[in-house]
């Protein structure tokens, strides 16, 4: 059987998750590790049985038997390790958020040539949830569609047990905040449920940082967005209204609705034991009856293998992985009109021409 020879870069919380993902999928073989910790990078590899660790991105890339890396580190720096790793000749998947901006994804676009390269915000459609909700909307189902609402609140709770990381509220290492780290997983999820055809032509948003209450819970130096609300438009009228936030002076919520002219679901994203889709149908006679569409068992290791083992698939299978670059860049493209116009402080205007 093709087995793809892998190496990990960054042995954090994310890339020990990948790792574990790799002990299972017949078709990787992890070769090396590397950290610019080397001692953790030496640890990890004892500890998952990796022949090699290295101390650099650099030395893991110099290494000839490494076909494919993951990029699992803070999110500056990212689009340069990758142009290294095209360069020589190695494919690349790229964890979440793809880049600082879309300049960036740009830029390792034209450099990847014909190597398979993918970004991690496709977790959540790996989800067979995520599979009966895009094949409702191909039905008509809900007839036009008009509006998405999506509003994932998560209020604070008590000072963290371990430190935060420095970088997750960094403007400097990871491009923004909440925005980034979950936005990237929202953005994803509504195009791969719209096929990757939907491009909003305006956007208004408005962000905050975290509330004064929670400086505490958060690490120093943070300044980016823990609360991030959004307007987007597209030609056609469809609008998404959306909300994410962390660290919130509120109480808990969590729900994506999808509303057409025949109709509407509801349903979160994330996975959970017991997840269900509800439908809610428009009936002449009878008004908007209610029933549940789908209901099943979700679980987080759904999500964080997904991305992996189809990265390895694409590979020998020489197609695409489920999120391109070409579509983290149109992720990118959203993200970024959404921080221009909450910094402008006025709707911002997208263009897809360019």
């Amino acid at each position: 059987m093709a087995v793809v020879r892998l190496g990990v870069i960054g042995c954090g919380v994310i890339g020990r998750q990948h790792l574990k993902v790799a002990q299972k999928c017949s078709s990787l073989q992890v070769v090396a590790v590397a950290d610019l910790r080397e001692e953790v990078a030496r640890e990890t590899a004892k500890e998952f049985g990796i022949p090699r660790a290295y101390g650099s991105a650099e030395a893991l890339l110099d290494d000839a038997e490494v076909e494919a890396v993951v990029l699992a580190f803070p999110t500056a720096g990212r689009a340069q390790v990758a142009l290294q790793a095209f360069a020589g000749g190695k494919h690349v998947l790229v964890e979440k958020p793809v880049a600082m901006n879309a300049d960036e994804v740009r830029q390792m676009i034209a450099a990847k040539g014909n190597l398979v390269a993918g970004c991690c915000s496709s977790r959540h459609r790996f989800l067979p949830s995520a599979q009966v909700i895009k094949e409702a909307l191909e039905s008509g189902l809900l007839g036009d569609l008009r509006l998405i609402r999506i509003r994932a609140i998560r209020p604070a709770e008590g000072p963290p047990e371990t430190p935060p990381p420095a970088w997750r509220l960094r403007r400097d290492l990871n491009g923004g905040g909440i925005l980034m780290n979950w936005g990237c997983y929202d953005l994803d999820y509504l195009q791969g449920l719209l096929d990757w055809r939907w491009r909003p032509t305006w956007v208004l948003a408005q962000m905050w940082t975290v509330p004064s209450p929670f400086l505490p819970h958060v690490a120093p130096g943070s300044d980016a967005e823990t609360h991030v609300v959004a307007l987007l438009r597209d030609e056609e009228g469809l609008t998404v209204a959306y909300e994410r936030g962390e660290y919130m002076p509120t109480a808990s919520d969590d729900v994506w609705e999808i509303i057409g002219e025949r109709g509407s679901l509801r349903f979160k994203m994330v996975p959970d034991r017991g997840k269900v889709i509800v439908f809610y149908e428009a009936k002449t006679e009878q008004g908007v009856t209610p029933k549940v569409f789908w209901q099943g068992d979700e679980s987080w290791e759904i999500a964080h293998a997904g991305p992996l083992t189809d990265f390895a698939a694409a590979i020998l299978e020489r197609r695409p992985p489920k999120t391109s670059l070409e579509q983290a860049l149109i992720v990118q493209q959203i993200t970024d009109a959404i921080y221009a116009s909450a910094m402008a402080g006025k709707p911002m205007a997208l263009d897809w021409e360019g």
